[in-house]
Parts: C-alpha cells; structure tokens; sequence
C-alpha cells in the first residue's frame, strides 16, 4: 500500500456556518483533525465571483440557487496541508446531505441541509488546484 502524500486541499466556512457563529468550532475540528492551515482569509464573494468559483456546475439546477447563496455573507476559505488531505477533509467534513453524514463530522453535527452544511471541500486534485489558485495567489502559499 503507497504512503500517503502531503497534499493541500481548500475549504471554505459556509456563510450559513458563519452567521450561526460556528467558525471557531469549525477551526477547532480543523486543528483537531491535524491540518495545518497554510493560508485563510475571510471575504465576502460577489454573485460574478461565485458563478466563476462554481463555474463547473452552470447549467445545473442548483447553480442560480447555490451562488446566491454562497454570496450572501461572508466565508473563510482556507488552503489545509496534510498527508491525504483532499480525502481526509472530505471526511472531516461529511457527505453533502448533513442527515446522511457519518457522526463526529461536521455535516452532520452542524449542517441543517443539502445547501447550510456549513462546509465546502475539493474532490481531487486537479479541482484543489483550482479552487486553491481562485483565491489564493502563489506567494501567499508559501
């Protein structure tokens, strides 16, 4: 079985997890779970960014309804290092649905649906490279 890899992965706080205050906890598990957190910022996306950052769901359903909502307050989006990292913030985070996320994980401890689940995660490593450039230029990762 190969070694797991050092990896960095983005995640983003939710602005349905920030207006609830859940940021500090949030962090918490982050630090508990054992990521470093190379970089994070706090922001506030317009409508034009958030269709641009989610660029590769347009034309589904959910996009009009996802970007609004992801633009309606303010996120912390963060670049994590660990070993595994993309899997291992997937897990920390839960599955989408925060009803059918394992327990322990975010989701299910803290999210209230489908959309307010309070987290967002990279799925492989070529959408962590470019979720991690859309927010973060090359020098602030060092």
């Amino acid at each position: 079985m190969p070694e797991p890899r050092l990896e960095r992965t983005l995640a983003i706080i939710k602005p349905d997890a920030m207006s609830r205050g859940l940021a500090g906890d949030i962090l918490s598990r982050i630090h508990r779970a054992g990521f470093s957190i190379v970089a994070i910022k706090s922001l506030r996306l317009t409508p034009f960014q958030a269709e641009g950052f989610y660029a590769v769901h347009r034309g589904k359903g959910f996009f009009g309804e996802l970007t609004s909502f992801m633009s309606s307050g303010k996120i912390i989006v963060m670049v994590l290092e660990a070993e595994g990292a993309i899997a291992r913030w997937r897990d920390t985070m839960g599955v989408t649905d925060p009803a059918k996320a394992s327990p322990g994980s975010i989701r299910r401890d803290l999210g209230t649906s489908i959309q307010n689940n309070c987290t967002h995660g990279s799925d492989a490593a070529d959408t962590a490279a470019f979720e991690i450039s859309y927010f973060f230029a090359s020098h602030e990762l060092l």
